[in-house]
């Protein structure tokens, strides 16, 4: 079919914005990048200033590896889960985004080997790769624990060619307990409990995080589709009770490891309770972004209108990753 000249023109305008809409938010979504890297890179600075505290070599980068690794874990886990509530969608369009899991599960793995390297060399940077001892990772728990994430992300990469999407759940469940175990080793007092709760803390941050990116890329494609609200209500209600459990979790962990009297002090005198308290901020923000997307959902004559929050909310839980990435690489609370 021939298309007359003013049509013609008006679908040359609308590619041209098309064009022009796909390029700015490819920018923005980079300068967020460059944004969420900077906490890692330069808050241990910012955290252990006047503490008195050491951190260990190479912290920043340490804490951006890290904060790449639970980006990668974020992605997959998302996509498994928000694809699993479209298809419950009744009469929703058939159309899917492109996955990421590839480009997360390679991100993932680099990470975990660049973690695996430091293991080797005594939890230190190396400089050669005549420091690192790879062999000696098979005779430690952390080493063993670094391999495990290293192979862990080569699998979910590989479950990525196969045409079971489903395959994935194994290697992300195995990195995500890897990290739970490798954040209480035996010489903590309840180590089993307080894995039980990172295992927790991790899941739910992770479905929380990487299924809200998922729904909203597939928000895009459904374009005002009917089907859109349903899929954003059905994440509204989950991402709810994703919230209770992540804050549950982490007030538990937080009591584990700063006892009640000395709480205040430390959120304010040590590297890890300011951290802490710039996550609990953020996570507050996020909780208000999301409330006020429940109230646009099933209020607003147009309930896609949420989306304008649910947007700056995944902004801020990328900024959250990045802040729980640097949080792994600080001195732990010291016990009083």
């Amino acid at each position: 079919m021939t298309l007359t000249r003013p049509a013609a023109e008006a679908e040359g305008t609308r590619g041209t914005e098309w064009r022009r809409t796909a390029t700015v938010r490819a920018v923005a979504v980079l300068v967020l990048v460059a944004l969420a890297a900077l906490i890692p890179l330069l808050g241990p600075s910012a955290a252990l200033h006047g503490t008195g505290e050491a951190a260990a070599p190479g912290v920043g980068g340490i804490a951006l590896l890290r904060t790449v690794m639970f980006a990668a874990v974020c992605v997959p886990v998302g996509e498994l889960f928000a694809g699993r509530l479209a298809g419950r969608i009744p009469g929703a369009p058939g159309r899917r985004p492109r996955s990421w899991t590839p480009y997360a599960a390679a991100a993932g793995f680099l990470a975990a080997l660049g973690l695996a390297f430091v293991v080797a060399t005594g939890n230190l940077v190396p400089h050669s790769p005549a420091q690192i001892d790879v062999g000696g990772l098979y005779r430690t728990r952390d080493g063993s624990l670094a391999l495990l994430e290293v192979n862990a992300f080569l699998v979910l990469g590989l479950c990525t060619l196969s045409r079971r999407p489903s395959h994935q759940v194994w290697p992300l469940a195995a990195v995500i307990v890897a990290e739970a175990l490798r954040a209480h080793p035996d010489t903590e007092s309840s180590p089993l409990a307080g894995t039980a709760l990172t295992v927790v803390h991790l899941l739910c941050g992770a479905l929380w995080a990487g299924a809200l990116l998922h729904v909203l890329r597939t928000l895009r494609l459904w374009r005002g589709a009917a089907a859109g609200a349903a899929l954003l209500g059905r994440y509204a209600r989950t991402a709810a009770v994703l919230l209770a459990a992540v804050t549950a979790t982490g007030v538990c962990s937080t009591l584990r490891r700063m006892p009640p009297d000395t709480v205040l002090h430390q959120l304010t005198e040590t590297a890890y309770g300011r951290t802490l308290l710039a996550k609990v901020v953020l996570m507050a923000g996020v909780a208000l972004l999301a409330l006020w997307a429940r109230i646009r959902l099933s209020r607003a004559s147009d309930p896609l209108t949420a989306c304008a929050p649910a947007r700056a909310e995944v902004a801020v839980l990328g900024a959250v990753v990045a802040v729980s990435g640097l949080l792994t690489a600080l001195p732990l609370p010291i016990r009083w």
